[in-house]
């Protein structure tokens, strides 16, 4: 199912909004989009933010459709109220579960035969991680599950990895990401804060010391140069 086949559906729902309950919306939404959004979703693992972006707007929009939003509010919130995980920790989701199975043995053997335990290596026993990640020279081969795989697994804490059934297993691990999400979105709130805060103070020191300067094309230059570094800092 492409990405403008998605976009036919969400088109299609927005036409039944008013015919239907939020709740049935929400049903109508999660089976031809988010199922979708999710299907063979851990293949994405390790792609630039640029690839991933177009699905994470198709996910906001469906967001905005299910709360009745208009396409200039905030999608944070929203994605928060509905409970359901950005894209980025979706992949991760469908990964970490495949490794909980692939552990517990409820997987197919060429699966379980990928992932090895570092109890089973006896040089390696003291490490805190409980997967090997094998090494990896290149960038897409970084993005096998033999790699991705352990990689995310051994950055759960070890509550959520020690659960004892799947359903538990999700239901911890769904609201470790959430969690996750917000501390970033808290993280990126405080930095653009910031951010203006030492815009709006450099430019105030800068109109306080204008009248001395006699090349004032030279310190607007100077001011445009302090914005695109910080910008560049916020970026990274």
């Amino acid at each position: 199912m492409t990405l403008f086949k998605q976009c036919f559906h969400l088109s299609q729902l927005r036409q039944l909004k008013r015919h239907v309950s939020r709740d049935t919306l929400w049903q109508l939404v999660s089976a031809f989009i988010l199922n979708r959004l999710d299907y063979c979703n851990s293949l994405l693992y390790g792609l630039p933010s640029s690839t991933i972006a177009p699905l994470q707007r198709m996910q906001n929009a469906a967001a905005r459709l299910v709360l009745g939003l208009s396409p200039r509010d905030h999608v944070s919130s929203a994605l928060q109220t509905l409970h359901w995980l950005p894209i980025h920790y979706r992949i991760q989701f469908k990964i970490a579960l495949l490794m909980y199975n692939a552990l517990a043995g409820r997987c197919l053997e060429y699966i379980k035969d990928i992932v090895a335990l570092v109890a089973s290596n006896p040089g390696r026993q003291q490490l805190r991680s409980d997967v090997i990640v094998p090494r990896c020279r290149t960038k897409f081969g970084s993005r096998a599950f033999s790699v991705a795989g352990p990689e995310v697994w051994n950055r759960l804490p070890q509550s959520v990895r020690l659960a004892d059934t799947v359903r538990q297993f999700r239901r911890l691990l769904k609201t470790h990401y959430t969690s996750s999400c917000i501390l970033v979105l808290t993280n990126s709130a405080v930095t653009v804060f910031n951010l203006v805060f030492t815009l709006h103070t450099f430019y105030d020191y800068c109109n306080a010391f204008r009248s001395g300067f006699v090349y004032r094309g030279a310190l607007n230059t100077l001011i445009v140069l302090y914005c695109i570094v910080l910008y560049c800092m916020f970026l990274m």
